[in-house]
């Protein structure tokens, strides 16, 4: 009697699959390291920073990242040359920090504010607009103590912000209504229209 002879199926091997070894390229990884550390300085507007970091990316020789690199310090360069805007007067230089926060560049703002803050005379206006932009990036108690300076330096500025659409985020705020409507006769000492020409000079 023939009998059938069952044909065996090979088992698949049950024995682990070795993982491929990556090797990250030190200084590949140093490039792109350099390369994270430009854009963030070049968000925060720290343009000489950005460029640096920059160069040391161009520097590594890899040429996805240093073509990016090179796109990128040209826009630093452009940006350095726009703060060395010069200004015939503080009045002017002022205008123009009011200019970028109407068009939402908050950080190219509080930059000339803050430079104004150190060389302007006029004081007042400056501490008013930088309790604007205060008030405009959610910085409310900065805003408030701002606009108490400015108010203390030139009081004129108490009616100007009861009008001013910048100041909306304060608007239910009691202190913010203190500031601008004080007790009868806080009003009453308000400099003369002559003082308040001669502090804009």
């Amino acid at each position: 009697m023939v009998t059938k002879q069952t044909s065996k199926v090979a088992k698949p091997s049950t024995l682990p699959a070795t993982k491929a070894t990556v090797v990250i390229d030190p200084k590949y990884a140093q490039a792109v390291e350099n390369y994270a550390s430009g854009i963030r300085a070049l968000q925060e507007r720290k343009f000489d920073r950005a460029r640096t970091a920059f160069h040391k990316v161009i520097e590594a020789n890899i040429r996805e990242l240093g073509d990016r690199a090179r796109v990128h310090i040209s826009a630093c360069d452009q940006q350095n040359t726009k703060a060395e805007l010069n200004f015939k007067s503080s009045e002017e230089h002022y205008d123009f920090a009011v200019s970028l926060m109407n068009q939402g560049d908050y950080v190219g703002s509080r930059e000339h504010l803050e430079k104004l803050q150190k060389t302007s005379a006029n004081k007042g206006h400056v501490l008013y607009g930088l309790a604007t932009l205060d008030c405009l990036t959610g910085h409310l108690e900065d805003a408030l103590r701002r606009l108490d300076e400015a108010i203390a330096s030139n009081p004129h500025l108490r009616f100007q912000a009861r009008n001013d659409s910048d100041f909306q985020n304060l608007a239910e705020d009691p202190r913010f209504t203190e500031l601008l409507y004080p007790d009868p006769g806080a009003e009453t000492n308000l400099p003369s229209h002559e003082a308040i020409l001669e502090e804009g000079q």
